[in-house]
Protein backbone atom coordinates (compact mmCIF):
# COMPACT_ATOMS: atom_id res chain seq x y z
CA UNK A 1 0.00 0.00 0.00
CA UNK A 2 1.44 3.68 -1.24
CA UNK A 3 1.13 6.68 1.01
CA UNK A 4 -1.99 7.09 3.57
CA UNK A 5 -4.17 9.43 1.89
CA UNK A 6 -7.32 9.74 4.12
CA UNK A 7 -6.58 8.24 8.18
CA UNK A 8 -9.61 8.23 10.34
CA UNK A 9 -9.00 7.40 14.00
CA UNK A 10 -11.85 6.79 16.86
CA UNK A 11 -14.12 8.32 15.46
CA UNK A 12 -17.31 8.84 16.90
CA UNK A 13 -20.50 10.42 16.64
CA UNK A 14 -23.61 11.03 18.89
CA UNK A 15 -27.15 12.74 18.46
CA UNK A 16 -29.00 13.86 21.77
CA UNK A 17 -32.60 13.30 21.56
CA UNK A 18 -35.92 13.40 23.31
CA UNK A 19 -35.51 9.93 24.48
CA UNK A 20 -31.60 10.03 24.92
CA UNK A 21 -27.97 9.87 22.90
CA UNK A 22 -27.67 7.94 20.25
CA UNK A 23 -24.35 6.97 19.51
CA UNK A 24 -24.13 6.48 15.77
CA UNK A 25 -20.42 5.63 15.64
CA UNK A 26 -18.50 4.20 18.09
CA UNK A 27 -14.62 3.94 17.51
CA UNK A 28 -14.20 3.74 14.18
CA UNK A 29 -10.95 3.81 12.44
CA UNK A 30 -9.15 2.90 9.23
CA UNK A 31 -6.45 4.02 6.80
CA UNK A 32 -6.77 4.73 2.93
CA UNK A 33 -4.03 4.26 0.76
CA UNK A 34 -3.38 6.30 -2.47
CA UNK A 35 -5.10 4.30 -5.34
CA UNK A 36 -7.08 1.42 -2.54
CA UNK A 37 -10.42 0.92 -2.42
CA UNK A 38 -12.08 0.16 0.78
CA UNK A 39 -15.48 -1.67 1.40
CA UNK A 40 -17.43 -0.68 4.46
CA UNK A 41 -20.46 -3.38 4.39
CA UNK A 42 -23.31 -3.83 7.09
CA UNK A 43 -27.12 -3.55 7.83
CA UNK A 44 -28.98 -0.43 7.57
CA UNK A 45 -28.27 1.74 10.49
CA UNK A 46 -24.91 0.51 11.23
CA UNK A 47 -23.66 4.04 11.36
CA UNK A 48 -21.91 3.47 7.53
CA UNK A 49 -23.45 6.63 5.82
CA UNK A 50 -22.89 8.70 9.61
CA UNK A 51 -18.93 7.68 9.16
CA UNK A 52 -19.16 9.13 6.06
CA UNK A 53 -20.78 12.36 6.04
CA UNK A 54 -18.20 12.73 9.33
CA UNK A 55 -15.68 12.75 7.04
CA UNK A 56 -16.91 14.97 4.75
CA UNK A 57 -18.07 17.79 7.35
CA UNK A 58 -21.52 17.24 6.81
CA UNK A 59 -23.14 16.55 10.00
CA UNK A 60 -26.19 18.60 11.10
CA UNK A 61 -24.39 21.00 14.44
CA UNK A 62 -26.10 18.80 16.77
CA UNK A 63 -23.88 16.18 16.31
CA UNK A 64 -21.08 15.56 18.61
CA UNK A 65 -18.30 14.35 16.99
CA UNK A 66 -15.04 13.09 18.66
CA UNK A 67 -12.01 11.23 17.43
CA UNK A 68 -9.55 12.45 14.27
CA UNK A 69 -9.99 12.33 10.18
CA UNK A 70 -6.99 13.51 8.60
CA UNK A 71 -6.48 14.42 4.91
CA UNK A 72 -3.38 14.62 3.37
CA UNK A 73 -1.75 14.92 7.16
CA UNK A 74 -4.39 17.78 7.52
CA UNK A 75 -6.61 17.22 10.45
CA UNK A 76 -10.87 17.83 9.09
CA UNK A 77 -12.82 18.07 12.47
CA UNK A 78 -12.89 21.53 13.92
CA UNK A 79 -11.73 23.20 10.17
CA UNK A 80 -14.30 25.96 9.33
CA UNK A 81 -16.91 25.47 6.51
CA UNK A 82 -15.23 28.06 4.15
CA UNK A 83 -12.02 26.08 4.65
CA UNK A 84 -13.81 22.26 4.35
CA UNK A 85 -15.33 23.44 1.57
CA UNK A 86 -12.51 23.58 -0.35
CA UNK A 87 -11.40 20.34 0.55
CA UNK A 88 -15.03 19.03 -0.70
CA UNK A 89 -14.91 18.01 -4.41
CA UNK A 90 -11.28 19.42 -4.68
CA UNK A 91 -9.48 16.80 -2.47
CA UNK A 92 -12.74 14.71 -1.26
CA UNK A 93 -15.66 13.80 -3.21
CA UNK A 94 -18.54 11.85 -2.41
CA UNK A 95 -21.05 10.26 -4.62
CA UNK A 96 -24.73 10.26 -2.59
CA UNK A 97 -26.97 7.41 -2.05
CA UNK A 98 -30.01 9.14 -4.41
CA UNK A 99 -29.28 11.39 -7.18
CA UNK A 100 -32.56 12.99 -6.96
CA UNK A 101 -31.88 14.72 -3.66
CA UNK A 102 -27.96 15.45 -4.86
CA UNK A 103 -28.73 17.07 -8.14
CA UNK A 104 -30.29 20.75 -8.55
CA UNK A 105 -33.40 19.93 -10.67
CA UNK A 106 -34.01 23.48 -11.92
CA UNK A 107 -30.24 23.26 -13.44
CA UNK A 108 -29.27 21.21 -16.56
CA UNK A 109 -26.53 18.68 -15.10
CA UNK A 110 -23.76 20.65 -17.62
CA UNK A 111 -24.33 23.79 -15.72
CA UNK A 112 -23.96 21.44 -12.00
CA UNK A 113 -20.81 19.73 -13.70
CA UNK A 114 -19.56 23.26 -14.64
CA UNK A 115 -20.16 24.71 -11.26
CA UNK A 116 -17.59 22.87 -9.26
CA UNK A 117 -15.20 23.45 -11.95
CA UNK A 118 -15.54 26.59 -11.88
CA UNK A 119 -15.80 26.51 -8.03
CA UNK A 120 -12.74 24.84 -7.59
CA UNK A 121 -10.86 26.55 -10.99
CA UNK A 122 -11.21 30.59 -10.63
CA UNK A 123 -8.99 31.05 -13.94
CA UNK A 124 -11.07 28.57 -15.91
CA UNK A 125 -13.34 30.04 -18.77
CA UNK A 126 -16.78 28.75 -19.04
CA UNK A 127 -16.79 27.62 -22.46
CA UNK A 128 -13.72 25.10 -21.32
CA UNK A 129 -15.96 24.28 -18.34
CA UNK A 130 -18.62 23.40 -20.59
CA UNK A 131 -16.50 21.31 -22.84
CA UNK A 132 -15.04 19.68 -19.51
CA UNK A 133 -18.59 18.68 -18.57
CA UNK A 134 -18.91 17.23 -21.94
CA UNK A 135 -15.74 15.02 -21.75
CA UNK A 136 -16.75 13.80 -18.23
CA UNK A 137 -20.40 13.03 -19.30
CA UNK A 138 -18.86 11.10 -21.93
CA UNK A 139 -16.45 9.42 -19.46
CA UNK A 140 -18.87 7.87 -17.59
CA UNK A 141 -20.45 6.50 -20.50
CA UNK A 142 -23.77 8.64 -21.08
CA UNK A 143 -24.83 8.72 -24.78
CA UNK A 144 -25.03 12.00 -26.59
CA UNK A 145 -23.02 13.91 -23.94
CA UNK A 146 -23.40 16.91 -26.39
CA UNK A 147 -26.78 17.44 -25.98
CA UNK A 148 -27.39 15.41 -22.66
CA UNK A 149 -25.29 18.42 -21.05
CA UNK A 150 -28.34 20.38 -21.14
CA UNK A 151 -30.58 18.02 -20.09
CA UNK A 152 -32.54 18.55 -16.74
CA UNK A 153 -32.14 15.68 -13.85
CA UNK A 154 -35.97 14.75 -14.48
CA UNK A 155 -35.12 14.05 -18.33
CA UNK A 156 -32.77 11.20 -17.55
CA UNK A 157 -33.39 7.81 -15.94
CA UNK A 158 -32.23 6.79 -12.63
CA UNK A 159 -28.30 5.27 -13.68
CA UNK A 160 -27.70 8.65 -15.94
CA UNK A 161 -28.41 10.25 -13.00
CA UNK A 162 -25.99 8.41 -10.84
CA UNK A 163 -23.62 8.90 -13.45
CA UNK A 164 -23.74 12.23 -13.39
CA UNK A 165 -23.39 12.46 -9.96
CA UNK A 166 -20.36 10.53 -10.38
CA UNK A 167 -18.80 13.01 -13.50
CA UNK A 168 -19.60 15.77 -10.70
CA UNK A 169 -17.22 13.69 -7.97
CA UNK A 170 -14.61 13.16 -10.60
CA UNK A 171 -14.41 16.37 -11.84
CA UNK A 172 -11.53 18.01 -10.05
CA UNK A 173 -9.27 14.65 -9.83
CA UNK A 174 -10.01 14.47 -5.99
CA UNK A 175 -8.16 12.04 -4.12
CA UNK A 176 -10.82 10.53 -2.72
CA UNK A 177 -13.86 9.52 -3.95
CA UNK A 178 -16.86 7.87 -0.92
CA UNK A 179 -19.55 6.67 -2.60
CA UNK A 180 -22.59 5.88 -0.42
CA UNK A 181 -24.50 3.10 -1.75
CA UNK A 182 -24.41 4.46 -5.48
CA UNK A 183 -26.19 1.39 -6.92
CA UNK A 184 -29.49 1.56 -4.42
CA UNK A 185 -32.99 1.22 -6.24
CA UNK A 186 -30.76 0.21 -9.83
CA UNK A 187 -31.51 -3.19 -11.28
CA UNK A 188 -28.56 -5.25 -11.75
CA UNK A 189 -27.59 -4.44 -15.42
CA UNK A 190 -27.29 -0.39 -14.64
CA UNK A 191 -25.82 -1.36 -11.56
CA UNK A 192 -23.10 -2.87 -13.59
CA UNK A 193 -23.32 0.36 -15.94
CA UNK A 194 -23.18 2.73 -12.76
CA UNK A 195 -20.20 0.93 -10.99
CA UNK A 196 -18.24 0.69 -14.25
CA UNK A 197 -18.52 4.82 -14.45
CA UNK A 198 -17.10 4.40 -10.85
CA UNK A 199 -14.06 2.36 -12.33
CA UNK A 200 -13.48 4.86 -14.84
CA UNK A 201 -13.69 7.98 -12.31
CA UNK A 202 -10.96 6.08 -10.43
CA UNK A 203 -8.69 5.46 -13.26
CA UNK A 204 -8.54 9.02 -14.82
CA UNK A 205 -8.30 10.52 -11.29
CA UNK A 206 -5.92 7.80 -9.66
CA UNK A 207 -8.57 8.32 -6.73
CA UNK A 208 -8.66 5.96 -3.51
CA UNK A 209 -12.06 4.96 -2.94
CA UNK A 210 -14.50 4.34 -0.31
CA UNK A 211 -17.50 2.12 -0.96
CA UNK A 212 -20.32 2.04 1.35
CA UNK A 213 -22.90 -0.95 0.38
CA UNK A 214 -25.03 -3.60 1.51
CA UNK A 215 -24.15 -5.62 -1.58
CA UNK A 216 -21.27 -8.09 -0.99
CA UNK A 217 -20.76 -8.99 -4.61
CA UNK A 218 -19.98 -5.19 -5.39
CA UNK A 219 -17.37 -5.13 -2.55
CA UNK A 220 -15.76 -8.75 -3.81
CA UNK A 221 -15.29 -7.20 -7.53
CA UNK A 222 -14.55 -3.48 -6.70
CA UNK A 223 -12.28 -3.21 -3.52
CA UNK A 224 -9.17 -3.91 -1.74
CA UNK A 225 -10.26 -4.56 1.77
CA UNK A 226 -13.65 -5.31 3.41
CA UNK A 227 -15.06 -3.54 6.99
CA UNK A 228 -17.75 -4.92 8.42
CA UNK A 229 -20.01 -2.55 10.78
CA UNK A 230 -22.58 -3.51 13.18
CA UNK A 231 -23.86 -1.37 15.89
CA UNK A 232 -21.96 1.71 14.72
CA UNK A 233 -18.36 0.07 14.77
CA UNK A 234 -16.69 -2.17 12.44
CA UNK A 235 -16.38 -5.48 13.70
CA UNK A 236 -14.41 -6.88 11.25
CA UNK A 237 -11.64 -5.62 9.04
CA UNK A 238 -9.48 -7.18 5.99
CA UNK A 239 -8.53 -7.98 2.66
CA UNK A 240 -11.41 -9.03 0.12
CA UNK A 241 -9.69 -12.66 0.58
CA UNK A 242 -9.90 -13.03 4.03
CA UNK A 243 -13.13 -11.69 4.59
CA UNK A 244 -14.80 -13.64 2.17
CA UNK A 245 -12.76 -17.36 2.93
CA UNK A 246 -11.57 -17.06 6.24
CA UNK A 247 -14.09 -15.02 8.04
CA UNK A 248 -13.72 -14.79 11.75
CA UNK A 249 -16.83 -12.63 12.89
CA UNK A 250 -19.80 -15.15 13.39
CA UNK A 251 -21.68 -11.65 12.06
CA UNK A 252 -19.62 -11.57 9.22
CA UNK A 253 -20.41 -15.36 8.70
CA UNK A 254 -24.31 -14.80 8.77
CA UNK A 255 -23.71 -12.08 6.22
CA UNK A 256 -22.15 -14.46 4.08
CA UNK A 257 -24.75 -17.19 4.68
CA UNK A 258 -27.61 -15.28 3.70
CA UNK A 259 -26.37 -14.56 0.00
CA UNK A 260 -27.44 -17.09 -2.75
CA UNK A 261 -24.29 -18.70 -4.18
CA UNK A 262 -24.42 -20.07 -8.12
CA UNK A 263 -21.39 -22.26 -7.11
CA UNK A 264 -23.39 -24.83 -4.63
CA UNK A 265 -26.70 -26.91 -5.40
CA UNK A 266 -27.50 -26.13 -1.93
CA UNK A 267 -30.75 -24.56 -2.02
CA UNK A 268 -31.22 -23.15 1.36
CA UNK A 269 -29.67 -19.87 3.10
CA UNK A 270 -28.67 -19.28 6.30
CA UNK A 271 -29.98 -16.30 7.66
CA UNK A 272 -29.26 -14.07 10.76
CA UNK A 273 -32.32 -13.96 12.95
CA UNK A 274 -32.97 -11.06 14.85
CA UNK A 275 -32.66 -7.07 14.27
CA UNK A 276 -29.81 -4.91 14.98
CA UNK A 277 -29.61 -3.13 19.05
CA UNK A 278 -30.83 0.23 19.33
CA UNK A 279 -28.42 2.53 18.85
CA UNK A 280 -29.82 4.58 21.73
CA UNK A 281 -30.11 1.92 24.28
CA UNK A 282 -27.14 -0.66 23.61
CA UNK A 283 -26.74 -3.97 25.29
CA UNK A 284 -23.76 -4.65 27.99
CA UNK A 285 -21.09 -6.56 26.41
CA UNK A 286 -21.16 -7.12 22.29
CA UNK A 287 -23.90 -6.06 20.35
CA UNK A 288 -24.42 -9.06 18.60
CA UNK A 289 -24.84 -11.36 21.41
CA UNK A 290 -28.74 -11.48 20.95
CA UNK A 291 -28.54 -13.11 17.50
CA UNK A 292 -25.31 -14.95 17.71
CA UNK A 293 -25.55 -18.81 17.88
CA UNK A 294 -22.36 -18.61 19.70
CA UNK A 295 -22.72 -15.98 22.47
CA UNK A 296 -21.46 -16.92 25.84
CA UNK A 297 -21.40 -15.11 29.38
CA UNK A 298 -18.11 -13.56 28.34
CA UNK A 299 -19.95 -12.04 25.66
CA UNK A 300 -22.61 -10.35 28.01
CA UNK A 301 -20.11 -9.01 30.27
CA UNK A 302 -17.34 -7.21 27.81
CA UNK A 303 -17.38 -5.89 24.12
CA UNK A 304 -14.66 -7.13 21.95
CA UNK A 305 -11.48 -5.16 20.95
CA UNK A 306 -10.89 -5.33 17.01
CA UNK A 307 -7.43 -7.39 17.40
CA UNK A 308 -5.53 -9.98 14.79
CA UNK A 309 -7.13 -12.82 13.63
CA UNK A 310 -4.71 -15.13 11.24
CA UNK A 311 -3.40 -13.08 8.33
CA UNK A 312 -1.70 -9.77 8.85
CA UNK A 313 -3.81 -6.66 8.38
CA UNK A 314 -7.14 -8.89 9.16
CA UNK A 315 -9.32 -8.09 12.85
CA UNK A 316 -12.14 -9.09 14.28
CA UNK A 317 -14.12 -8.39 17.58
CA UNK A 318 -14.70 -11.46 18.65
CA UNK A 319 -14.10 -13.36 21.47
CA UNK A 320 -14.03 -16.83 20.12
CA UNK A 321 -12.43 -16.00 16.62
CA UNK A 322 -10.58 -19.54 16.58
CA UNK A 323 -13.59 -21.66 16.68
CA UNK A 324 -14.62 -20.14 13.25
CA UNK A 325 -11.70 -21.52 11.38
CA UNK A 326 -12.72 -23.76 8.71
CA UNK A 327 -16.38 -23.26 9.99
CA UNK A 328 -19.75 -22.32 7.71
CA UNK A 329 -22.42 -20.48 8.30
CA UNK A 330 -24.65 -23.24 7.69
CA UNK A 331 -22.80 -24.89 11.13
CA UNK A 332 -23.12 -21.88 12.74
CA UNK A 333 -26.81 -20.75 11.64
CA UNK A 334 -29.82 -22.41 11.32
CA UNK A 335 -30.37 -22.69 7.38
CA UNK A 336 -33.84 -21.52 6.40
CA UNK A 337 -35.54 -22.21 3.13
CA UNK A 338 -38.59 -22.65 1.18
CA UNK A 339 -41.11 -25.00 2.90
CA UNK A 340 -41.84 -28.06 0.17
CA UNK A 341 -44.58 -29.50 2.01
CA UNK A 342 -46.45 -26.24 2.03
CA UNK A 343 -45.43 -25.27 -1.41
CA UNK A 344 -47.34 -28.32 -2.53
CA UNK A 345 -50.28 -28.27 -0.82
CA UNK A 346 -50.60 -24.20 -1.95
CA UNK A 347 -50.30 -26.13 -5.94
CA UNK A 348 -52.70 -28.39 -4.95
CA UNK A 349 -55.24 -25.84 -3.26
CA UNK A 350 -55.05 -23.43 -6.54
CA UNK A 351 -57.23 -23.46 -8.74
CA UNK A 352 -56.01 -24.36 -12.56
CA UNK A 353 -57.01 -21.57 -15.17
CA UNK A 354 -57.99 -23.98 -17.63
CA UNK A 355 -60.89 -23.24 -20.34
CA UNK A 356 -63.77 -24.94 -20.34
CA UNK A 357 -64.75 -27.81 -22.26
CA UNK A 358 -65.88 -27.16 -25.65
CA UNK A 359 -64.95 -23.22 -25.19
CA UNK A 360 -61.66 -22.02 -27.33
Amino acid sequence: MTDTVLEVADLAVEFPTEDGTVRAVRGVGYRLGRGEALGIVGESGSGKSVTALAVMGLLPATARIRGSVRFDGEELLGLSDARLSEVRGKGIAMVFQDPMTSLNPVYAVGYQIAETLLRHNPGMKARAARERAIELLGAVGIPSPERRVDAYPHEMSGGMRQRVVIAIAMANDPDVIIADEPTTALDVTVQAQVLDALETARAETGAALVLITHDLGVVAGHTDRVAVMYAGRMVETGSVEDIFYTPRMPYTLGLLGSLPRLDREEARLTPITGSPPSLLHLPPGCPFTPRCPLARDACLSAEPPLRPAGAEGHLSACHFSEELVGTGAEEVFETAGADSEALARFADAAPLNTPEEGTV
